[in-house]
């Protein structure tokens, strides 16, 4: 569920009374641990913190005209979710970030750098704060690379998958074998 929202303020004031008030607590905690070159702006529908385009020009790769996103915080239809891009694709803060979760006592439901919380008391939010205060910009633009770069080695799936296909050759070679052996069955049956 998308916002129309163009700016913070106005994503803030749609919001419903209850949400309002656990956004803008992990906002603020958000806000607080920031690393100062990062802005605070709309991306995607919900608010984002990012690395602008007068810091890392290339922007996001999937999208250049994109700054790089670093977390978002966003109402869905069903929780919140505090997304965060400085866990994503690091293991060793991935790692940090569940261990530390976990010494909370608090339950975790995370995918792969999102965190959904009903209200603001379902999450840890000194480790959040930490997550965020930990990864500079100039780390976290150097994790991203690193990232990128390592898929760039990948093959490609599209290859990858045509190889494992059997050629349109023996697919006709097995179609016409098939078709011998029912004409063969219907022959004995006859």
């Amino acid at each position: 569920m998308q916002s129309k929202a163009t700016t913070v303020q106005q994503y803030l004031k749609e919001l419903p009374t209850g949400r309002k008030a656990a956004i803008e607590g992990v906002r603020a905690v958000i806000l607080k641990n920031l690393d100062p070159v990062l802005e605070e702006g709309m991306q995607y529908g919900m608010i984002g913190y990012y690395v602008p385009h007068s810091v890392y020009p290339p922007g996001y790769h999937c999208d250049p005209r994109q700054p790089l996103p670093f977390a978002c915080l966003a109402s869905q239809k069903n929780y919140m979710s505090v997304y965060l891009g400085c866990v994503y694709g690091h293991t060793t803060h991935e790692r940090w970030f569940r261990m530390a979760w976990a010494k909370t006592g608090k339950k975790l439901d995370m995918g792969k750098s999102c965190v959904h919380f009903k209200k603001l008391d379902d999450l840890a939010l000194d480790v959040i704060s930490e997550s965020i205060r930990r990864v500079s910009a100039r780390d976290y633009i150097a994790n991203y690379e690193s990232v990128l770069k390592k898929l760039s080695r990948r093959p490609a799936r599209k290859a990858a998958a045509k190889s494992s296909k059997p050629s349109q050759k023996k697919q006709g070679a097995k179609t016409a074998k098939t078709k011998r052996s029912e004409s063969q069955s219907k022959a004995k049956r006859r």
